[in-house]
C-alpha cells in the first residue's frame, strides 16, 4: 500500500508538468500569431540574469470597470491591419465573438490586467538586441491561452535572431 502511494505521488509529480508542457506546445503549434504593443519596460535584473520585464500597453489602459470584472477572465481582441491585437471588450457569456474577434486570457493583479507573459529572458550580453522591442509576439489558441514567442521592433521585425 505504501509503495502504491509513493508511486502514485511520483506519477502525479511527473504527469502535471508534462501536461503543462503539452498544453504550451499545442498553443505554439496551433495558435494564431498576435502582436501586442509594449509600454515602457523595466531594465534587466542583476539577481535573475538578463531579462526584460514586459509591460503591455493593453494592460496599462485604465478601464473604468476593471474592478467590476472577474479577477480571471478573457479579453476580446481584434487584429488591426498590421497584426497588432486591439482591445474590444471583456468577454461575457451572453455576447458571442464577432467575426475577426478572439479571446486572450487575463488575470487582474494589483488593479492591473496581466496576460501571463510579462518576462522575456535572453542570453547574457545580448541586451542590445532587445532594447528596440516595441511589440511582444504571442501565440494565442482558440481557448485564449497564450505563449510569448519573441519580441519585435517598431517595423514589426523579429528581434534576437543571430545575425550571420
Amino acid at each position: 500500500m505504501r509503495a502504491a502511494i509513493i508511486f502514485g505521488g511520483l506519477a502525479l509529480a511527473l504527469l502535471v508538468p508534462a501536461g503543462l508542457v503539452i498544453q504550451k506546445e499545442y498553443v505554439l503549434a496551433n495558435g494564431r500569431t498576435v502582436l501586442l504593443e509594449l509600454a515602457p519596460r523595466d531594465p534587466r535584473s542583476l539577481m535573475q540574469g538578463d531579462y526584460m520585464v514586459l509591460d503591455y500597453e493593453i494592460s496599462r489602459q485604465q478601464w473604468q470597470d476593471v474592478s467590476l470584472q472577474p479577477t480571471d477572465g478573457y479579453l476580446v481582441l481584434r487584429l488591426d491591419e498590421q497584426g497588432v491585437g486591439r482591445f474590444v471588450r471583456f468577454d461575457t457569456p451572453e455576447t458571442p465573438l464577432a467575426p475577426g474577434e478572439f479571446k486572450l486570457r487575463y488575470r487582474v493583479r494589483q488593479h492591473r490586467v496581466r496576460l501571463g507573459a510579462e518576462s522575456f529572458f535572453f542570453q547574457e550580453g545580448h541586451a542590445d538586441r532587445y532594447e528596440r522591442a516595441r511589440y511582444g509576439e504571442l501565440r494565442v489558441a482558440d481557448s485564449g491561452a497564450s505563449v510569448l514567442v519573441g519580441l519585435r521592433d517598431e517595423q514589426r521585425q523579429s528581434l534576437g535572431r543571430d545575425e550571420r
